[in-house]
């Protein structure tokens, strides 16, 4: 802020105050005012007793405070003189003010005495500013407050004119100001302005601002004015029309289509409360203007209200052996799903009356969730639904919209059912894990009550606006990973897991499945094309690693496009062996690194991913430096701290006995940098990487490992067993070590995979080092040898320390005692002498006497 100098006009630095509403006084300005307050009136009596009648008028930043206290008014105000004065019968009084002065208030007070607050203030001396831009300011301002009281209507045209004659551009300014219709915080931001060119700016731009506004509120009188016309207009019409066919005995289209909509609220058997809500919409339609937006809207309603299957549903096929058949005809596997569905037929046959279970089907991509939900609504008879949750963030998709603008609908539950026909049907809500939330609600919170078997009895859009009861419906939601949604929503599920397909059930799936579903796309006939099994093994292995099946299905279909141009071009029959299948797909897409990679500093861990289960390789290396520890591979922040965990264990326990700490860098690499990798299951391969490298033990090939570590090497259970051990089986791996506690787990791998892999539960990372490292027999026999020695030379130096301990404080302590002994020698002389003393005496004492 400009620095602001103190003006030598001879008025009163001590003044009384007063406090006023709603108004800005300005330098120069006349005001009339009504003083009622009685603080305000001391202050003005207060005034008229001194010489010159000078008061502070300055402003309160709130109007509505009766009793304003010093925070509540401004720092700037106006020092006025009063020029007339009228005491009225009530006490209160009117006064004639004149400004003339800027003044700052720094000190505001109240005189208990006067009954008034007292103001300490400083004048602002104006410099004279005569520039060209002062000048242009004070004409562009003249030229737009002209148009400001042309378009307002409420300031004079003529006292424009008046302004023109002022040649002193700060007496302009507080003029033009006085005379605009703003708001007050507006006026005292242009008071505050000192500076003359910085008011003019300050002014103009309230003024363009303004004229904008203006120009608006007119332009929308227009419109509504010209509306209203329209409308009376069209209403008058109406009503001559509905008289003239009267007369004629006939009846517009609008009402027949009102007495279409009536007949159909009787045919459709709505429930009482949905009948009472369609009535009353109707008559007040009836009322309305045909093609005015309000009836469009209501119509809308009455459309969705009336068709919705209130009463509708399909009847429930409960043959069991019949739906067995057809989910077995849809999908190979998926026993449990399959199995949960007949338990609901079977319950459903014995009560007949069961509420819709929501299931939700979580598993990785292409597994077969979304397609199984199609399989059970056509094995129990019922209509299907899908509506797809991806990407929504709105809670209106899911609760619907307000009627409260054109165009408004319901929710897509609600929409589904309607489509169904049927209050009954199999719902769909898939990638219910891919919702987000945003300013617009949250859909989760919104499917709460939708899923809820105690409260969707009453589910209520915001477009129908009265309860639906989809306590009949069967909802199914899909889901690839259970981390992203919310608990309070997966309280209300109950979950079944889609597992990867093994290899074995891939080849049954591909031969039962895919490759004739392919065939058949593609116009191949039986016979013309011939897939072995080598060939689909390799496949799998080369070419997919998934798993789903879906991008097997994909690498299918790619066969059958290459077997069907080789049939058109004149081949009889076509052949896909496991020597010519790069032929048709090109070069493999993966290599089986895990089974070979393994050795110094490189370790095989599993990891479970949305997709499915994976490899995960972990490369350590060592380097001379200043003792760090360097992360690469796009980790997230728990494998970070798994891998500090590890080195702190490792070096623990003395196996890096040769490696000079402070000296040297830690290097830990994830290969596929570009992927995030977090969870807490890569303990142990990366405490066995670490020690690998500081021992110099290589890690056994064809293993992998799973399993979080603490500090003190306890291995911990980990998640995802299943897939960890599908992903190690398919990559050809031969031995894997997991977390004792997750022998439970090792029931669900197919028996098959379970012969040909090595499991060993370990509890201690003391179990999995020597089953880990080559070597490490020999290596813990050296380290005790030494540790060994190391204790005995401990020992041996701590007795000598001990020894010469025990001889210095002799030493230390000899002359002390004899000091002490001589000393209490000299007492025991001193106390003798005394006695002796006093003997004496008591016998000269007798003699005497």
């Amino acid at each position: 802020m400009e620095e602001i100098k103190k003006t030598t006009l001879s008025l009163p630095t001590v003044v009384p105050a007063v406090a006023i509403r709603d108004v800005v006084m300005f330098p120069g300005m006349s005001l009339p005012l009504s003083v009622d307050r009685e603080k305000s009136v001391a202050a003005v009596e207060l005034a008229l007793d001194t010489p010159g009648k000078y008061i502070l008028a300055v402003s309160q930043k709130n109007a509505d405070i009766e009793e304003p206290k010093a925070s509540d008014i401004y720092q700037f105000g106006v020092i006025a003189q009063i020029t007339q004065n009228l005491k009225m019968p009530d006490g209160s009084m009117k006064i004639f003010l004149q400004g003339l002065a800027r003044a700052r208030v720094t000190k505001l007070e109240m005189n208990d005495v006067a009954g008034s607050w007292f103001a300490t203030v400083e004048y602002i001396e104006e410099e004279d500013d005569d520039s060209p831009v002062v000048q242009a300011l004070m004409r562009k301002v003249l030229d737009e407050f002209d148009h400001y009281a042309r378009v307002s209507h409420r300031i004079a045209v003529e006292g424009v004119s008046f302004l023109r004659q002022i040649n002193d551009a700060s007496k302009l300014a507080d003029t033009v100001a006085s005379n605009m219709l703003v708001k007050t915080p507006q006026r005292q931001e242009i008071l505050e302005a000192v500076h003359v060119k910085d008011r003019l700016e300050k002014i103009l731009k309230l003024i363009t601002s303004e004229v904008e506004i203006l120009g608006l509120e007119e332009k929308i009188h227009s419109k509504v004015r010209a509306q209203i016309e329209k409308n009376q207009k069209e209403y008058y019409l109406n009503e001559q029309m509905k008289a003239i066919q009267k007369e004629l005995s006939q009846k517009d289209d609008f009402q027949k289509e009102l007495d279409a909509m009536r007949a159909k609220i009787k045919k459709n058997g709505l429930p009482k409360h949905a009948k009472e809500a369609a009535e009353k919409e109707l008559d007040r339609l009836a009322k309305m203007a045909p093609f005015s937006p309000e009836a469009t809207v209501s119509r809308t309603y009455l459309d969705w209200l009336i068709n919705m299957p209130w009463n509708v549903t399909t009847e429930d096929v409960l043959d069991l052996k019949e739906a067995k058949k057809i989910l077995d005809e849809d999908h190979f596997g998926l026993e449990k799903p399959k199995e949960r569905i007949l338990e609901y037929l079977a319950v459903s046959k014995l009560t007949n009356s069961l509420r819709g279970p929501v299931l939700c089907f979580a598993g990785a991509p292409g597994v077969g969730k979304t397609s199984l939900a199609k399989s059970i609504a056509r094995a129990i008879g019922r209509k299907f639904v899908r509506m797809s949750l991806g990407g929504v963030r709105d809670e209106s998709e899911i609760r619907g919209h307000r009627r409260t603008y054109i165009g408004s609908m319901p929710g897509r539950i609600i929409q589904g059912i309607s489509k169904a026909k049927s209050s009954n049907p199999v719902f769909l809500l898939d990638e219910i894990d891919k919702m987000g939330s945003d300013w617009r609600g949250d859909p989760a919170a919104a499917l709460l009550e939708l899923l809820d078997p105690e409260q969707n009895k009453e589910f209520s859009d915001h477009f129908l606006d009265v309860p639906f009861d989809v306590s009949k419906v069967m909802f199914i939601t899909t889901a690839n990973s259970l981390s992203n949604i919310p608990r309070t929503l997966r309280d209300r599920l109950e979950i079944i897991d889609f597992d990867g397909y093994t290899e074995y059930e891939k080849h049954d799936i591909v031969d039962n499945y895919l490759l004739p579903k392919q065939m058949k796309m593609h116009g191949i006939k039986a016979g013309q094309l011939e897939v072995s099994r080598d060939a689909v093994a390799l496949l799998m292995r080369d070419y997919v690693r998934e798993a789903g099946v879906r991008n097997l299905d994909r690498e299918v279909g790619s066969l059958c496009r290459k077997a069907a141009k080789m049939i058109v071009d004149g081949a009889k029959k076509v052949s896909v062996t496991k020597e010519n299948l790069h032929e048709f797909l090109g070069v493999p897409k993966y290599s089986n690194f895990a089974a070979e990679e393994n050795g110094v500093g490189i370790a095989t861990g599993l990891a479970w991913t949305s997709v499915g289960g994976e490899t995960l390789s972990i490369e350590a290396t060592k380097l001379p430096g200043k003792g760090q520890l360097i992360l690469t591979g796009m980790l997230g922040n728990v494998m970070k701290e798994s891998v500090r965990a590890a080195l702190t264990y490792a070096r623990s326990r003395g196996y890096g006995e040769s490696v000079d700490f402070d000296k040297t860098d830690f290097h830990v690499h994830f290969p596929e940098g570009a992927v995030p990798k977090d969870g807490p299951s890569a303990g142990s391969v990366i405490t066995t990487a670490l020690t690998s490298l500081l021992t110099g033990l290589p890690v056994k090939k064809q293993l992998a490992m799973t399993g979080e570590v603490t500090i003190t090497g306890r291995v911990l259970p980990v998640g995802g067993i299943k897939e960890k051990f599908l992903a190690a089986y398919r990559e050809g791996v031969k031995t894997i070590l997991y977390p004792h506690t997750n022998e439970k787990d090792v029931s669900e791998i197919p028996e098959r995979v379970r012969k040909e892999l090595k499991l060993i539960p370990v509890k201690h990372m003391d179990e999995v080092l020597p089953l880990a490292l080559e070597g490490w027999a020999e290596f813990a026999a050296k380290l005790d040898k030494k540790s060994g020695k190391k204790t005995a030379k401990k020992a041996a130096v701590k007795a000598s320390a001990k020894k010469a301990k025990a001889v210095n404080l002799a030493k230390k302590s000899a002359p002390k005692k004899a000091a002490v002994k001589a000393r209490t020698a000299a007492k025991k002389a001193v106390k003798a002498s005394a006695k002796k003393t006093v003997r004496l005496q008591k016998k000269t004492n007798k003699k005497r006497k």
